[in-house]
């Protein structure tokens, strides 16, 4: 075993790592191997099964089983023995996580993490689990019990042991070949308007009218489900659509799972009303919630929805932005050991911080009581009214108790910041950093606000500079100086959105340029002729390891339905057949699962609907910063038009854009003067140069 003097400690292998989740794990009495040939080679020297263990930094029971069993020494003393332990960051390797939960949920019906994987030294799994104790409990099977037993099988059973684990890989194959879509060779029709319907239908179904939100507790925010619900305004749903937007967004808003001293998204509700969260905040809860957000406000003008996009992004700016500009990862759900005691209160808490009167007003808006919403008789945050029914019930002018409590919030946000903090993940990953990056931008086309493109285009310099290899291939993740990690199918695709996004903030060319490169090399990279999509670069063991990218969509969208999104839009704005044809291959070669479970792949349905539709495109042409050219730009960037592109025609013939779309140049440049060109239904509407006209335009139904 190599260990490391480190102070008054040891420290394993784990060490010389960046993953803040595998450093948290460098000082366990195990012998800890990352994830590589050399925890392989000496398995199979050693004989020994593989022990490998998958979490995240900000994982809770990741750490529960960390402090029970991998820094017991009794525990650490069997791995040693018997087994060749590997830790991975499910973050940074989403390829292995995603491998070896299938083969979790294959053998035993369900998956989570801790994710607890034993395996051939040819890295065929055969026994998985999720969280272990050390001692057996209440029915699950403690570490004591069961490394033995499995080393024992290992020594005595062995063909049954392999026989097991081939069987299981023969699954995961077949299972990656069904999760592909159709049957190799099959093309299959572009699915039809009906199964965005029947999606609908099935989100409708499991809507919970009392508190908003699809089914009950835990609830997630699952926003991609709320993106594709507004594509369905104009499909004949307009007034079910804004309720169950609208209700949803606001009931978050509200809620605990809100943080509503310092803002951001929690990672989900523990229960089916939004009160009490998984206190965990991950990047890219803050980017798909604010994204959904800011759609309703475009489609709605509902103001509540507005301000909780632009809460999200002070949160980001204030907890989650690197010096250099880029996003960390996720701020932990525990601190002092153990959840949500950095979020909580009790009504003395608040007399101390507030004084009296100030205390009384805050625990009667934010819920807090003697008796508590949580551990210990305290309480999480949560609005429990309306702010004018709450100041009418004070007799308080709104605007008055809006700035009371205001001041309130400040006053407790500064004494929190002042109680020992959750955990930060600093590493920068691409395809989160893609989704926020695209979220402020699509803040600053909403708002008109050019402080959020600028952090935008900040952010996606640093990715688009420091996360490359020499090769000029994107790396996936950073952390201490160092870039690593080939990029995957979600990466490549995100960023492409990302960019995407920024242009249609800035106009500014490069970012274009910058977004069809990245989409030519994703298709390069992972797209197959038949429509099929490779999760990864280079397949870690062709033999047991399937990446086959799948499009059901989790806490995020599917890397599929982001690629194929990307790959629409640039298509249809860069006049490229090739990138068209290749997304509504990919969304095609699923057709068969859309229409049997159309509410699981919500993003890729957002992706249908947008191929469905002839397309529509605003080109807009003259001077920049001119004041009629800045009032077209801002009305059409805040329209309601997810199927509508906006680009610019520059004034310049020596603009980078036209080497990216020569096309425009058949558009005159009409100088100085502003003009917009809107052309919908296969035709071209008359040029216009009056901003209130092509808000009228705009306005209309397609």
């Amino acid at each position: 075993m190599i260990n490391k003097e480190h102070g008054n400690g040891k420290l394993n292998r784990l060490a010389d790592e960046k993953s803040p989740y595998l450093l948290q794990h460098a000082g366990n009495p195990v012998d800890w191997y990352p994830w590589g040939d050399d925890a392989f080679e000496e398995a199979k020297a050693e004989d020994k099964p593989v022990f490998l263990s998958i979490g995240y930094s900000t994982c809770h029971w990741c750490h529960v089983m960390e402090k029970e069993s991998f820094e017991d020494p009794e525990v650490a003393e069997l791995l040693n023995r018997d087994y060749i332990s590997i830790k991975v960051d499910r973050e940074e390797r989403p390829d292995l996580d995603q491998v070896y939960m299938a083969a979790c949920q294959a053998l035993t019906g369900q998956g989570g993490w801790p994710l607890t994987v034993i395996m051939t030294p040819d890295k065929k799994p055969f026994f998985a689990g999720t969280y272990f104790p050390k001692h057996s409990r209440y029915g699950i099977h403690g570490m004591m019990d069961l490394l033995p037993k499995i080393a024992e099988a290992w020594k005595g059973e062995r063909n049954r042991v392999e026989e097991a684990a081939g069987e299981l890989t023969g699954l995961l194959h077949r299972q990656a070949g069904e999760g592909s879509g159709t049957k190799a060779g099959e093309t299959g029709a572009l699915p039809q308007a009906d199964v965005l319907s029947s999606a609908f239908g099935q989100l409708a179904s499991i809507y919970d009218l009392s508190n908003g939100g699809f089914g009950g507790a835990p609830k997630f925010p699952s926003p991609h489900q709320l993106i594709f619900l507004l594509r369905m305004k104009e499909r004949g749903f307009e007034q079910e659509v804004k309720r169950m937007t609208l209700d949803t967004l606001k009931a978050m808003h509200r809620g605990g799972i809100f943080d509503q001293i310092g803002y951001g998204m929690h990672r989900y509700s523990v229960d089916a009303s939004w009160l009490v969260p998984h206190f965990e905040k991950m990047l890219y809860d803050q980017a798909t919630t604010a994204l959904a957000a800011l759609e309703a406000y475009r489609a709605y003008g509902d103001e509540e929805v507005a301000l909780l996009a632009r809460r999200i992004f002070e949160y980001v700016e204030t907890d989650l932005t690197s010096p250099e500009g880029a996003f960390y990862s996720a701020e932990d759900a525990d601190s002092e050991g153990e959840e949500g005691t950095f979020y909580v209160w009790t009504p003395g808490q608040l007399e101390a911080v507030l004084g009296k009167e100030r205390a009384g007003l805050a625990a009667a808006y934010f819920g807090v009581t003697a008796k508590g919403n949580f551990e210990k008789e305290t309480s999480v945050l949560h609005r429990t009214r309306d702010i004018n029914d709450f100041a009418s019930s004070r007799g308080m002018e709104p605007e008055k108790l809006a700035a009371e409590l205001e001041t309130i919030r400040l006053l407790l946000l500064e004494h929190r910041n002042r109680r020992p903090r959750p955990f930060r993940d600093d590493k920068i990953l691409a395809a989160w950093n893609g989704l926020y990056i695209a979220a402020l931008a699509a803040g600053s086309q909403t708002f008109g606000e050019k402080k959020y493109a600028a952090t935008a285009g900040k952010a996606a310099d640093f990715i688009l500079q420091r996360m490359v290899n020499e090769e000029g291939l994107l790396l996936r993740r950073f952390r201490e100086g160092e870039a690593a990690i080939p990029a995957f199918l979600d990466d490549y695709a995100a960023m492409a959105l990302a960019l995407l996004e920024l242009y249609s903030s800035t106009f500014d060319s490069r970012r274009l340029a910058q977004a069809a490169q990245l989409a030519r090399k994703m298709l390069e990279l992972f797209y197959n002729d038949d429509g099929t999509l490779r999760y990864g670069q280079v397949e870690d063991s062709a033999e047991t390891l399937p990446l086959t990218a799948e499009a059901y969509d989790g806490a995020v969208p599917s890397a599929v339905s982001l690629a194929a999104m990307a790959l629409l839009r640039l298509g249809r704005i860069l006049r490229d057949q090739e990138m068209t044809a290749a997304g509504e291959k990919i969304i095609s070669r699923h057709g068969e699962k859309l229409q049997r479970y159309p509410g699981g792949h919500t993003y890729l349905l957002a992706a249908l609907d947008y191929a469905l539709e002839p397309p529509e495109e605003l080109v807009l042409t003259g001077k920049q910063g001119s004041a009629v050219f800045e009032e077209m730009a801002g009305a059409a960037r805040s329209a309601f038009k997810p199927r509508m592109e906006i680009i610019y025609r520059p004034v310049s013939e020596e603009d980078e854009i036209f080497s990216v779309c020569p096309h425009l140049k058949e558009l005159p440049g009409r100088k100085e003067e502003a003009t917009a060109y809107l052309c919908r239904q296969l035709r071209c509407l008359p040029p216009v140069s009056d901003p209130f006209r092509l808000k009228a335009m705009l306005s209309e139904p397609v």
